[in-house]
């Protein structure tokens, strides 16, 4: 039995979501998983040789990540290190199957530039516009942006790109990686 450990930064809770359904397959096949908002990590601490794997999971709202992904795998980079890793970016841009593709999608590419953690391994999860979950102000500007790209804007709009049955592809990827 593999144990594997999944962190993520979630803002609207879609890549918690994502992070749930990750784990719930690991476990599905006879296999343990501990999955945390790395807020939380951070505050509980980890005693990272309990974990056999760990999958660091973070989404893009204007063009980046939370400075708080870029902080904690900075503190922790040893950690992830250690272990058999990877990386998985959520974000609407993959909603085109081009950008699924790791070296296609520059907010993934700009994660591994501009964190001093590399990741063995990466990931790229096509996420969810939902325009009437978000604050007003984020609602105009991800409007402007998906004008830009070709992407839905109506207001009322709620769609989920997420390929469920590739999350849990990636989640058994996720336990094979492991030590």
């Amino acid at each position: 039995m593999k144990s594997v450990l999944v962190l993520y930064y979630s803002r609207g809770g879609h890549t918690a979501r994502i992070s749930r359904a990750v784990a719930e397959q690991i476990e599905s096949s006879g296999n343990r998983c501990t999955v945390m908002h790395i807020s939380e990590a951070t505050k509980s601490g980890l005693d990272w040789s309990q974990y056999d794997c760990v999958a660091l999971g973070a989404c893009v709202l204007y063009g980046s990540y939370d400075k708080s992904v870029f902080a904690f795998a900075s503190e922790h980079q040893a950690a992830l290190d250690s272990l058999p890793n990877s990386f998985y970016s959520v974000n609407v841009v993959a909603r085109k199957p081009e950008k699924r593709i790791p070296e296609n999608n520059k907010y993934l590419q700009k994660f591994i530039e501009l964190s001093p953690w590399k990741p063995k391994d990466v990931k790229v999860i096509a996420g969810k516009v939902d325009y009437p979950s978000w604050r007003w102000w984020d609602r105009l500007a991800i409007q402007m942006i998906m004008k830009m790209t070709d992407g839905p804007t109506d207001p009322k709009s709620v769609i989920d790109y997420t390929d469920w049955d590739d999350v849990k592809v990636y989640a058994d990827h996720l336990v094979s990686l492991a030590k």
